[in-house]
């Protein structure tokens, strides 16, 4: 029997085994949305159930964190992290200032919000940036991963929202937000095997949480997250990559590892719809950013392989081109 290649089909798109499953949930919900219900039973339950999905999602990519990472893993990828996560601090509390919780309501900047621009400046792309470093780095840089990938999960969007002075968060819901992935660190780390059996799900779980959360969108408003979406994305490159460069210069990189981490993870599309199930003062702008944060995956993991190679292709002109693939970074 003749094969479909519909996988290969779906990961030519950027990021497309979050946005294709997305799209199609959005689809759904935009002109049949009486479906899931109509059906009802497990049928219902695969698109309404991003939550669940989710605290599997965590518990799986928990346990493939490894906590025994050399000197140079933390170092590196200690860095990076900070200097992300400061980024969307920054930005959360200027932006909080001027916009607080909901978001602009008209204009050209409509739907756009606080939750949006930190969710999307949060969480690095991990597949993509290992992939890049694979590509002009060497193995050490792409095990800096390991750190980085504790920006996975709400809980760092909800420090940065409190920190900025917005809604926060009671402690339960803070704890709860991380514990799943803290389980997962525990189970992986503490039999190997956890860690292969469960890790093995990670990528599995992407295409149906994507799908529940396109479930809860309308269609009716993408043109507006398009030219948005467009926008964010290219102020995640900017605004985290600076910083990212900078940081990875200091720690004795050449700033190939920093700007290939200035992207949106493919999962933070999923975060808005998390922050609003905890507390719901974000319900409203969760609704656009969903979609706004999905819109930047796609175009950052456009963006930044095409900076990255930029900046990789100047550092080897720096040394004269006599760098190795591995010694580029």
């Amino acid at each position: 029997m003749a094969q479909i290649r519909i996988k290969r089909a779906i990961e030519r798109v950027p990021g497309g085994m979050m946005i294709v499953p997305l799209l199609i949930g959005s689809l759904i919900a935009t002109f049949m949305p009486g479906m899931p219900k109509f059906f009802g039973s497990f049928t219902n339950a695969l698109f309404t159930g991003a939550l669940p999905i989710l605290a599997v999602f965590y518990v799986c990519m928990g346990a493939s964190i490894d906590v025994k990472a050399t000197p140079y893993l933390v170092k590196k990828g200690g860095a990076l992290f900070a200097a992300k996560v400061g980024a969307a601090i920054v930005v959360g509390i200027v932006l909080g200032h001027f916009l607080g919780e909901a978001p602009v309501s008209s204009g050209m900047f409509a739907g756009i919000s606080t939750l949006a621009v930190v969710a999307a400046m949060n969480d690095t792309n991990g597949g993509l940036y290992m992939a890049l470093m694979g590509q002009y780095g060497r193995s050490e840089d792409v095990g800096a991963y390991t750190i980085m990938s504790l920006e996975s999960g709400p809980f760092l969007t909800m420090v940065t929202l409190g920190v900025a002075g917005l809604s926060a968060f009671p402690w339960p819901t803070l704890v709860g937000s991380i514990l799943p992935l803290a389980v997962g660190m525990i189970l992986g780390n503490l039999d190997r095997e956890m860690r292969d059996f469960l890790g093995r799900a990670v990528p599995v779980m992407i295409p149906f949480f994507a799908l529940a959360l396109g479930a809860g969108l309308d269609l009716h408003k993408v043109w507006q997250a398009g030219l948005l979406g467009i926008l964010l994305g290219f102020a995640v490159v900017v605004v985290t990559g600076i910083p990212l460069y900078i940081v990875d210069r200091l720690t004795g990189g050449t700033g190939v590892a920093g700007t290939a981490a200035a992207n949106t993870a493919g999962n933070a599309a999923a975060v808005p719809a998390l922050i609003a199930a905890a507390n719901p003062v974000y319900e409203e702008a969760a609704k656009s950013a969903t979609l706004l944060v999905a819109a930047c995956v796609v175009v950052t993991a456009i963006v930044s392989p095409i900076l990255t190679a930029a900046v990789a292709k100047r550092a080897m002109a720096r040394s004269g081109g006599t760098a190795a693939k591995g010694a580029v970074q």
